[in-house]
């Protein structure tokens, strides 16, 4: 705990100097004209991405999925993070009074009755074996109470928020779970979900850092051995009942789900490997900051205002895969929501499409690369995909993004593979600062559902 402690210390230091960083106001005209161009051909493209979501064809209206997704194209900016700290993870603990925080802003300005559910998932994110009434005592619905609408934006907007579990809507029991958002008397029809955990933590987990051990890794990734204590919990065949979950900083595509235990000491279960427990070090992500949209902060190029839009475009950015690692701060691919010379920042912040420039000598044949971070909810999404510009030799998207601190990184994703691949333009060292998050959870004998038993937050500069 004191770790955790520390490294909550560590990130509201690094936030707030990001928070704090200005620079002076844009007054030249021939940038305007030089980046005029650049923001008329990607309005079209705008217009599109917001008109259009991305439809599988597995999609109906009534499939419900079990992971972070906008249904209503009209939602934007959803946040769920553990009330008092907007950077942390939506874990909570078991019948403690602990909370999460949720809140969104709906483009469409007719306020409307928003309900909320929620949902039980096993260790894997499938739905669990148990009715709702088994895991929630009271209400099994409830309203989004809180809305108002924008003041003095550009684009006008609606903001919802709630603070959950209520006493009339309780959890009683850990696990994974499913936010889902929906209007009233639609319950079939989602306008979003969200996950969120529930823990009881019967399980001590304790770890660290380390450059791998393999010799042809070593300066390249970072190894995740730890052990756990089980104390007087008992776990019945952990190998078969145990489910233990790692995951480097938000991302969920490269998550290691499948490690059994290395060696069992009594209440001990030892995970000390030297392949299996091993990421990519990546690189510090890239970032920018449009809590103001009147001066350039270091990575903005040109702000301007455009055909009902605000505009900002980001310097290019250039591919880091053959350089030297530099180290450089940032909030490990997190987001922070803000505006500066406000008094409320959840309706007077204004929304802003941000243009990402890759240079690129030739487009890729045999895959896409995806701008990925809370940015985007850490998802290979449409409107995060890269278009290549034949023309200019570059690759581009454009996001429609609310005022605030942005951390991101360039991905590629093979055709056919779903886990991404920061290093072909990041590059690849093992001095990265990074945040990895253990999960452990157990099927007790008997159980329909996996509890949540178990889960510690590492950071591989703090805890070596």
């Amino acid at each position: 705990m004191k770790t955790i402690n520390n490294y909550t210390g560590f990130l509201l230091i690094v936030l707030l100097v990001v928070m704090s960083a200005c620079a002076p106001k844009i007054t030249s005209n021939q940038t305007n004209k030089i980046m005029g161009q650049v923001i008329k051909d990607s309005i079209a493209t705008t217009k599109q991405v917001e008109k259009e979501k991305p439809v599988e064809e597995y999609y109906q209206p009534d499939y419900l999925r079990n992971e972070d997704y906008i249904y209503d194209t009209n939602i934007h900016t959803i946040l769920l993070y553990k009330t008092g700290f907007i950077l942390s993870q939506p874990i909570i603990k078991l019948s403690s009074d602990e909370t999460i925080d949720l809140s969104f802003d709906d483009f469409d300005m007719d306020v409307k009755k928003y309900k909320y559910t929620f949902l039980q998932c096993d260790a894997r994110w499938q739905p669990s074996l148990l009715q709702q009434v088994q895991y929630i005592d009271g209400f099994m619905d409830d309203y989004v109470n809180e809305y108002k609408s924008s003041f003095n934006t550009i684009q006008s907007y609606v903001h919802y928020s709630m603070t959950f579990p209520k006493q009339t809507m309780k959890l009683t029991k850990s696990g994974n779970y499913i936010l889902k958002v929906f209007m009233e008397g639609k319950e079939q029809q989602p306008v979003f979900t969200k996950r969120f955990m529930v823990l009881e933590q019967k399980v001590d987990v304790r770890g660290k850092i380390k450059d791998a051990t393999m010799l042809q890794d070593r300066k390249y990734k970072q190894e995740v051995d730890f052990t756990l204590l089980t104390g007087e919990y008992q776990v019945t065949n952990p190998s078969q009942n145990l489910t233990v979950i790692l995951c480097q900083n938000g991302r969920q595509d490269n998550a290691i789900r499948n490690l059994k235990p290395h060696l069992v000491k009594g209440s001990e279960l030892v995970y000390d490997y030297q392949e299996e427990n091993v990421f990519n070090g990546g690189n510090e992500f890239r970032n920018f900051d449009i809590k103001s949209l009147r001066y350039n902060s270091e990575r903005i190029y040109h702000i301007g205002y455009d055909n009902h839009y605000n505009h900002v475009v980001l310097l290019p950015d250039l591919s880091r895969q053959f350089k030297f690692y530099k180290t450089d701060q940032d909030i490990n691919g997190r987001k922070a929501i803000h505006a500066d010379d406000v008094k409320d920042i959840d309706i007077e912040a204004d929304y802003t499409l941000v243009h990402f420039t890759l240079p690129f000598e030739a487009p890729l044949t045999d895959g896409n690369l995806y701008i990925m971070g809370a940015i985007t909810d850490w998802q290979f999404t449409k409107e995060g995909m890269l278009k290549y510009n034949y023309k200019d030799h570059n690759y581009e998207t454009t996001l429609l993004l609310k005022q605030g601190y942005y951390n991101y990184q360039y991905v590629f994703l093979k055709n056919g593979s779903t886990v991404g691949d920061e290093t072909f333009i990041e590059g690849n060292h093992a001095e990265t600062e990074n945040d990895f998050f253990i999960f452990v959870y157990n099927r007790e004998s008997g159980e329909l559902y996996d509890k949540l038993v178990g889960y510690q937050q590492f950071n591989s500069l703090l805890n070596r």
